[in-house]
């Protein structure tokens, strides 16, 4: 069969309806429960439950249940797989199509980054200092709406990736209430609904990432909370930094 006759890239196919490029384009900025998505793509529900199958079963999607409510979940985008089929439809076009993100420019963009989770004891301070030595120049925080002291493993897991929390300390999301950010992220269920509203409306974003001090394996839970931080981080740095541009 020659190159005329290759199908198309299946990605193509299935994020090219109108409804799950909504969904696409919904879920890149946060990730969403059910009814949320319904509102903001205008569409029945069990409409979009199907579109919302059928990126789930390409794997361009996942669902977690809930933690503050087992009854619901929350989709997410893997913008990982996204990118990797993105750039091989662009590669089976033509090889110089096969796409590459554009570097991150060398300045900050208005506005600070807060991290928020219930007990600022892990994932959230594992956001900030992920965030901090990726971007320094980044205004970041982190709080908790029930601060606890930090986990042992959550600092165990950074000081293997070489960043030293030992010294830092549990915050409570009160001590911010009043300060400007450009971008706010809740990395629990539970925070989500009791987050406050901050001056200056600020970007909300919601990462349902799950407690990794509630998984029962220990160390392990961890070090994929620190590994999805990484992947999500990278992706938010390309949403709220300005890219370089190349000037002929």
């Amino acid at each position: 069969m020659g190159e005329l006759d290759a199908a198309p890239p299946a990605f193509l196919g299935l994020a090219g309806h109108p409804v799950r490029w909504r969904l696409l384009t919904a879920l890149a900025r946060s990730d969403r429960q059910v009814h949320e998505l319904t509102a903001l793509v205008g569409e029945p529900q069990n409409l979009v439950s199907y579109h919302l199958g059928r990126l789930r079963a390409a794997g361009l999607v996942f669902v977690r249940r809930s933690a503050a409510d087992g009854r619901v979940g929350f989709y997410a985008l893997d913008l990982a797989r996204c990118g990797d089929l993105l750039a091989a439809a662009g590669a089976a076009l033509h090889p110089a199509l096969a796409l590459v993100p554009p570097p991150l420019a060398g300045f900050a963009p208005p506005g600070a980054v807060l991290f928020l989770c219930t007990g600022n004891s892990a994932r959230s301070q594992m956001a900030e200092v992920l965030l901090q030595r990726a971007r320094p120049e980044l205004t970041v925080a982190s709080a908790g709406s029930h601060p606890k002291p930090l986990h042992p493993d959550a600092v165990r897991v950074m000081a293997e990736r070489g960043i030293d929390m030992s010294e830092r300390r549990s915050k409570h999301l009160g001590e911010f209430t009043g300060d400007r950010f450009g971008h706010v992220v809740t990395l629990c269920d539970r925070v989500r609904l009791v987050a406050p509203d901050f001056p200056g409306e600020p970007e909300r974003v919601h990462w349902s990432i799950p407690d990794p001090a509630r998984a029962g394996d220990g160390l392990a839970a961890f070090v994929r909370t620190a590994d999805e931080l990484s992947t999500r981080i990278h992706y938010l740095l390309h949403r709220i930094m300005p890219t370089s541009t190349v000037e002929d």
